[in-house]
């Protein structure tokens, strides 16, 4: 029987936001993936188990294996989510807009959910949701001229560019939070690239202002732009 855990520090609000207020509201799919989100939020990837996921719920565990076989479909079931929520580009545009909104979209679909590089990445594409997408890129470029041994493969690369770049994104930000060093004598990364020998590293301390000073999304767009460029001169 359904049981609801008590949070005595725990306001009603954020009860709702979990989609716990009521032991009443059956148990679904839904609500799982929601508690789920909860708590990938909240606490990341390696911390979700299906009894963590079943105590945020007021259930026990064996009431998840009804609507989730496992935490693999688990996982295939947050990709879908990720994945519903890249919109596909209008067909009228030339396909080089289209494939830069929808990688676009992707981008910032990637950053609404923690961890959904290693989410995507850990599941294979075969739900109905993620191959929509991979229809979407094959039908475009084979519409548009390409010749059919190349497509999976320019498919791969625009997919694994955005995952890349997001990973890289993710941990270059991650590195750059304030930290309070352990050893207050301790010499910052910055500090310590700032002190390299221009006459070792001539070239890396020339464009050190380029390197420590990124504009994310104008990067995104240039290596976007130079992928396009390259498909385009593939293109039969």
């Amino acid at each position: 029987m359904a049981r609801r855990r008590i949070h005595p520090l725990q306001s009603e609000g954020a009860d709702e936001e979990r989609g716990v207020s009521d032991i009443h509201i059956p148990l679904d799919r839904e609500r799982i993936i929601q508690a789920v989100l909860y708590l990938l939020r909240e606490e990341g990837l390696g911390s979700i188990s299906m009894r963590k996921i079943a105590d945020s719920l007021g259930v026990k565990a064996a009431s998840l294996y009804y609507h989730v076989k496992d935490k693999e479909q688990l996982m295939h079931l947050l990709a879908d989510q990720i994945s519903s929520d890249v919109s596909f580009p209008d067909e009228s545009l030339y396909w080089q807009e289209q494939l830069r909104e929808w990688a676009l979209d992707f981008r910032l679909a990637l950053h609404r959910y923690r961890d959904a590089i290693s989410i995507m990445s850990a599941t294979m594409a075969g739900s109905p949701k993620r191959l929509a997408h991979i229809e979407f890129l094959y039908r475009l470029f084979a519409q548009s001229g390409f010749s059919d041994p190349h497509i999976p493969w320019f498919a791969s690369m625009i997919k694994n560019y955005i995952y890349s770049f997001v990973d890289e994104e993710n941990r270059l930000m991650a590195r750059a939070a304030p930290v309070e060093p352990s050893d207050k004598n301790e010499e910052t990364p910055a500090a310590r690239m700032q002190s390299l020998s221009a006459e070792q590293y001539p070239h890396f301390v020339r464009l050190l202002p380029f390197t420590t000073a990124v504009n994310w999304d104008e990067e995104f767009l240039f290596g976007l732009k130079v992928l396009i460029d390259g498909f385009e001169a593939q293109r039969k």
